[in-house]
Formats: C-alpha cells, structure tokens, sequence
C-alpha cells in the first residue's frame, strides 16, 4: 500500500531522518517503535505532508507521490492523526467530524454510519464542543475524523498517549476491526509497548532517524522486540 524509500529529513542543520525506508501492506499495522527522539513523528510528518523532506520516494498503491501538501496528501488517501489530537475546541463534535469533508468531493460529505458504531460515545456527544471533552474522549474524535477522509494509509502518532485504559482497549479493538476490513494500511507510532505489540504484524524500530530492527510479528518473541526498542 504504502512504500517508503531513503526518506532524509531535516530541520535546519540537524538531520533526522536518514535515508528511512518503510513498507505497509493493507490490512496490517506496521508498528514502528523506538525512544523518544528518533524520528518517528517526523516520519508521519513527512508522509502526511506536514514537513518538507530533503530527499527519498514515497509512493502509495504504486503511483509516486512526493512532496505533497497537507491537502493533497489527505485527497490521496493519507490521513494524520497527530500526537495530541489537535480537535477545534471550539467546534462541536460533528463540526470536528465534518472538516474531514474538505477532501471529498461534495457527494460525499456526509458522516458514515459506521463512524458512529466505531466510537458510540461521539454520537452521543456530537453537539458538544470538542474542547469540553474528556482527553480519550478527544483521541476518539480524532480518529473518527481520519476516517471521514476514505483513507487508505492511516497514520497513528501515539493514539494511547494520556488515555484511561478503557478508551485504549477500544482504540486497540477499533484499530482491529480496520485492519479486518483488508482495505487500509495502518502506521502506528507508540511508546506503550504491550499495545503496539498486541496490534502489530510488522514491527520496525527506529535509532537516529533510520532502522535499525525489522521483523514480521510471526514468531517474533516480546524480549527480542523490547530489546531491540531499548538497546
């Protein structure tokens, strides 16, 4: 779905990413894992055409997209769900939802069912201001509105990040319930390691903005990943 190769970045002098490369197959997560600071919100940064990067391909479904804008990238079937959500607070929860709208032709622009049997608690809320809702609450809504868009990459920055462990347990069932449809690739940042681990089918830690570890999940033991994240 997603194939990323010798993607450089950097901000002003310092280089962040180099030469990274990763691939994503629909219906999958791929995991990607490492300490603070090396890289991986600049990785989706890039992907979703939030930073301009130096160098490298990205390509979705075959087609070379490079350098894309923000839009741009949301129209081609990116979506970005920033760490700390960044919902309007000001605007209600259907408001929230219907700015996914801005990448769809105007058929579209409607909120799915589905959205609703995703995140219950959004239906029930949908006219109250995204500001007065609760963090986990707020994480919900962000997801939701990523998938207004019809993605077909959905990019997770630290979805657990300040989240009471119910709300986690669902974002990690909602996340399932995606990767069964087989359609979507997701990219899932996280620093909580049982839950990438639980979610993941491939796993690639990052060191000094490029890879130092890629494994499939099958076999993989949790002491070998943990390992690798840590050392």
């Amino acid at each position: 779905m997603l194939d990323i190769q010798n993607l450089t970045l950097k901000y002003g002098q310092s280089q962040i990413l180099n030469d990274m490369c990763l691939t994503t197959k629909a219906g999958e997560v791929t995991a990607v894992m490492g300490t603070n600071g090396v890289g991986k919100t600049s990785l989706l940064k890039a992907i979703s055409g939030r930073h301009p990067y130096v160098d490298g391909t990205i390509t979705l479904q075959g087609q070379v997209i490079n350098h894309l804008s923000p839009f741009d990238a949301a129209k081609a079937g990116i979506a970005y769900v920033p760490q700390g959500r960044e919902v309007f607070p000001l605007m209600t929860v259907v408001e929230n939802l219907e700015t996914g709208f801005a990448c769809l032709d105007k058929s579209d622009h409607k909120v799915p069912d589905h959205i609703y049997d995703l995140f219950p608690v959004l239906h029930d809320m949908a006219a109250r201001r995204g500001g007065d809702l609760s963090g986990g609450q707020q994480q919900q809504l962000a997801i939701a509105r990523a998938l207004i868009t019809r993605p077909k990459v959905l990019l997770l920055d630290e979805p657990t990040e300040g989240i009471q462990p119910n709300i986690i347990q669902q974002i990690g069932r909602v996340i399932r319930i995606l990767c069964d449809q087989g359609d979507m690739a997701i990219v899932l940042v996280e620093q909580y390691f049982d839950f990438a681990y639980e979610l993941g089918d491939e796993f690639t830690v990052m060191k000094r903005g490029a890879v130092s570890f890629n494994k499939r999940a099958n076999g993989l033991e949790r002491q070998t990943l943990y390992d690798a994240v840590m050392v």
